[in-house]
């Protein structure tokens, strides 16, 4: 078998097997992207990975537990990775017992568009999937021009929120959306009732990775317009993509004003 070396997004050299018949997934949008475009390959994904729902491999445990040890003994030619979402121990895990692990670096909507071009066409030496091109033209257009202050929560008791330096902070600011966190030092950082709600206008309630429903959420946002969304179209940068941003634009022109608790 032939081998080639690359740069994964962080600039490590990941010596790459040809052809790549294997692959681990280790992260949900990188599962779903590489099942829709490349099926058999994936031998392996973790308990998140829900798309496609009929994904049919050996599950590893979790994106922040993975199996490594078994991971090793199941030899694929590569795991896919991504710095925010994996530990960086089980990276150099893998990499000390000479698995090849690509590494994805994704902060921006057009970093996604970057990362997934180069992993499918350098990493798996599979060509650009038709899906990506459809994505970019999708989110080709210019955002809105008037902005709307919004909260993205992404766990409750304490209440976490999207801020700066995010994927789902760069998207929502392509769908019209002011997040009023994002000048706070942490990309996720942890806020009061009272911050929660101050000077928002819109809340945006995503049912992943806190499952936020009807009951359980938009009571705290008493006054305000409150979304529920897919959490898959806010926080993913694989296939879905292509309809996210139809889609969350119609949830979020139908939010609905929540009333005042007596």
């Amino acid at each position: 078998m032939a081998a080639a070396e690359a740069l994964d997004d962080l600039g490590a050299v990941v010596r790459l097997r040809r052809p790549v018949r294997r692959v681990v997934s280790l992260v949900p949008s990188l599962t779903e992207a590489i099942a829709v475009s490349c099926p058999d390959l994936l031998v392996g994904a973790t308990e998140w990975c829900t798309h496609p729902p009929e994904l049919a491999v050996e599950r590893v445990r979790g994106t922040k537990n993975p199996n490594v040890r078994r991971i090793v003994e199941i030899a694929p030619d590569l795991v896919v990775c991504n710095q925010e979402e994996n530990r960086r121990i089980d990276v150099e895990r893998l990499r000390g017992a000479g698995i090849a692990v690509w590494v994805t670096r994704i902060r921006t909507v057009e970093e996604a568009f970057t990362s997934m071009d180069r992993l499918f066409t350098v990493g798996l030496d599979a060509g650009m999937p038709d899906w990506l091109g459809q994505a970019e033209a999708s989110w080709a257009p210019p955002p809105p021009k008037t902005l709307r202050n919004a909260v993205i929560p992404v766990w409750r008791d304490p209440w976490m929120v999207v801020g700066r330096d995010t994927f789902t902070g760069d998207l929502a600011r392509r769908l019209g959306l002011r997040l009023v966190h994002a000048d706070l030092p942490e990309r996720y950082p942890t806020v009061s009732t009272q911050e929660l709600v101050a000077t928002v206008d819109l809340a945006v309630l995503p049912d992943e990775p806190y499952v936020f429903t009807e009951t359980d959420g938009p009571e705290a946002f008493p006054g305000i317009a409150v979304a529920l969304v897919e959490g898959r179209h806010l926080t993913w940068y694989g296939p879905s993509l292509v309809t996210a941003r139809e889609s969350l634009t119609d949830r979020l022109a139908e939010a609905d004003v929540r009333p005042h608790r007596n």
